[in-house]
């Protein structure tokens, strides 16, 4: 057991690690995702056909999964462009707002009743941000941003859930990603026309980043996740990716000192942040609420 929750703490210190990672790649957000897409495929085409855990599916399903993989994309996108147009602290504060759409998106698309408490706690995050953005004028472009990315992430784990049902997480993952790279790889001419990059090739570091990305943030990271969920509870896992933005915005602060470009509208909003997170794991294990657990975002 213990085993376990080493093995679910690294892999969301891993996920926080993600968005360091968008900070040191100096390709822009397009060409990022792009490679982590391709470097992860590639990689998990190889490792599960030879571990004989893929599953084949009707084409209908494979659609509703490319579908998903799209929005996943999308979020990946407005995540690191997020993070180029503000920096990591800020990025990851908006991804907070996670909580606040799955609780007015998940009642939507599932047809379930609304959490009023889950649309509360998500509110403390509504709260926060409109502080930064008022007070802090600096970084309203990587906000704005922010926001759109949270709400996509708060989308495709819902969506997903229901193929997770049917299907096993590595098949539906494995789907998922490739429906993302594909339609990237189409969009991807058009989106370099409007916002054009110095650089189409990793250059210097950015591949050794690139595949840490890919390999230890995305592949290792989902495998440590699976493996600790054969010990431990679902309920278990998603409450400790709620510690996701504060694994980030810590090494932020460690790695860039990040801490000296805040005002203190960004620490009272962070401040709350924290707060809705801690009520939220104390009120979900009062509870002992058991879902399934969830693809994840970052």
């Amino acid at each position: 057991m213990r085993k376990a929750f080493l093995q679910l703490h690294t892999a969301v210190f891993l996920a926080g690690f993600t968005a360091i990672l968008g900070k040191l790649i100096t390709l822009n957000e397009a060409l990022l995702v792009w490679y982590r897409l391709l470097f992860t495929i590639i990689t998990m085409w190889a490792l599960f056909a030879f571990q004989k855990k893929l599953q084949r599916i009707a084409a209908k399903d494979m659609m509703k999964i490319t579908g998903v993989g799209v929005v996943a994309t999308l979020h990946w996108l407005s995540f690191y462009a997020s993070i180029k147009y503000s920096n990591v602290s800020v990025a990851l504060v908006c991804f907070s707002l996670v909580g606040f759409f799955t609780a007015i998106f998940e009642p939507i698309i599932t047809r379930s009743r609304i959490n009023i408490i889950e649309l509360l706690l998500g509110l403390i995050a509504v709260v926060a941000i409109s502080l930064i953005f008022h007070f802090d004028p600096t970084y309203k472009t990587g906000i704005v941003i922010g926001i759109i990315s949270a709400m996509l992430g708060s989308i495709f784990p819902i969506l997903s859930r229901g193929q997770l049902k049917h299907h096993s997480t590595e098949t539906v993952t494995i789907y998922m990603l490739t429906g993302g790279f594909l339609f990237l790889s189409l969009a991807l001419p058009f989106y370099l026309k409007l916002f054009p990059s110095e650089n189409l090739l990793p250059q210097g570091s950015d591949i050794i980043w690139l595949l840490i990305l890919a390999w230890v943030c995305t592949v290792w990271a989902m495998q440590l996740s699976m493996s600790a969920l054969s010990k431990i509870s679902a309920f278990t896992v998603n409450l400790t990716y709620n510690l996701e933005p504060l694994y980030g915005i810590t090494l932020a602060f460690l790695l860039f000192r990040e801490d000296r470009m805040m005002t203190g509208a960004f620490y009272i909003g962070l401040g709350l942040i924290v707060c809705s997170v801690l009520l939220q794991t104390l009120l979900v294990y009062r509870s002992g609420r058991k879902s399934p657990a969830k693809v994840k975002a970052a």
